[in-house]
């Protein structure tokens, strides 16, 4: 096989160099400027170690107090995300005329509120796992669900998420629940609104969109999609309500879809796998899809 020459190399370097040079979005070569995905990523990492911190402290640390050791891992924490907080405000047209100082206690003040709110997210996560506990009877104890079960820890990093949504930090929340979908194959947005006592059952492959609200004692199976009837309208479609609201002790079984903004399934609703829900839902109901005809040949 013939060796590639230096100068093949050369030409196909110049190649791709050149294409960098118009205005395309997938030119931005501003590497300073940009959110570090790697670093958001552990400061999701370290967040876990203080919402949870039986569960996924450092080991190597044992030999410290529980204050020391959470000490270090909160300032770390804090220190971090205020740096990607203030990088990404810089994505924000308002913000475009903002000085360093001015962005970088902006930054400050919403670092700090979210840690505030950890004590209330410990709080609502208390509730996801006694409904995991009592919504399964497969789950031995309530450790085995928070080390191992894939819907708890997409939950988790939604209740994260949804906090810094709420104090209108971009980018970040959306890099925290895109890297638990990519772990877990659960895609929670962000902008959800969703109460307490909230069970995912096996996780994989479930949709709850930006605009879904979901009451509390909701219990949802794999593959069931909240989402929105359709997506032509585009960026015009920005800030209206596209998915639909979920009541409470509502049961929703595999491979279910329910969508539209308008759409609304009443409290105590069981929803039967692979239903297709366009349209509201009374209390109290139960849907199902007509039983499928099997036909077996030897």
């Amino acid at each position: 096989m013939k060796e590639i020459q230096d100068k093949e190399i050369g030409d196909i370097v110049d190649l791709i160099l050149s294409d960098y040079d118009d205005e395309r979005s997938v030119n931005k070569i501003d590497i300073l400027n940009q959110p570090d995905k790697a670093a958001i990523i552990d400061v999701v990492d370290k967040l876990l170690k203080i919402l949870y911190p039986g569960y996924y402290s450092d080991k190597v640390y044992k030999i410290y107090s529980l204050k020391n050791n959470m000490s270090a891992t909160i300032e770390d924490v804090i220190f971090h995300l205020k740096k990607q907080i203030m990088i990404v405000m810089k994505y924000c047209e308002e913000q475009s005329d903002v000085s360093e100082q001015e962005l970088d206690e902006k930054a400050r003040v919403m670092t700090l509120a979210f840690m505030k709110k950890i004590p209330y997210i410990r709080e609502i996560l208390e509730t996801d796992i006694e409904a995991a506990y009592e919504g399964d009877p497969a789950a031995s104890c309530k450790d085995e669900i928070i080390l191992s079960y894939p819907g708890l820890f997409a939950i988790t990093v939604y209740r994260i998420a949804h906090e810094l949504h709420l104090l209108k930090v971009p980018m970040i929340p959306r890099i925290m629940t895109e890297h638990a979908h990519s772990i877990t194959g659960v895609d929670i947005h962000p902008g959800a609104t969703i109460g307490r006592y909230f069970f995912i059952d096996h996780g994989t492959g479930i949709v709850i969109g930006e605009t879904t609200v979901i009451g509390e004692h909701v219990k949802i199976y794999q593959g069931v999609t909240l989402g929105g009837l359709s997506t032509r309208g585009g960026q015009s479609l920005r800030g209206k309500k596209r998915h639909p609201t979920i009541g409470n002790n509502v049961t929703i079984y595999s491979g279910a879809s329910i969508l539209g903004g308008e759409t609304v399934v009443g409290d105590g609703v069981v929803v039967g796998g692979n239903t297709f829900i366009v349209d509201s839902v009374e209390e109290g109901t139960r849907v199902s899809a007509k039983k499928q005809e099997l036909q077996y040949k030897n």
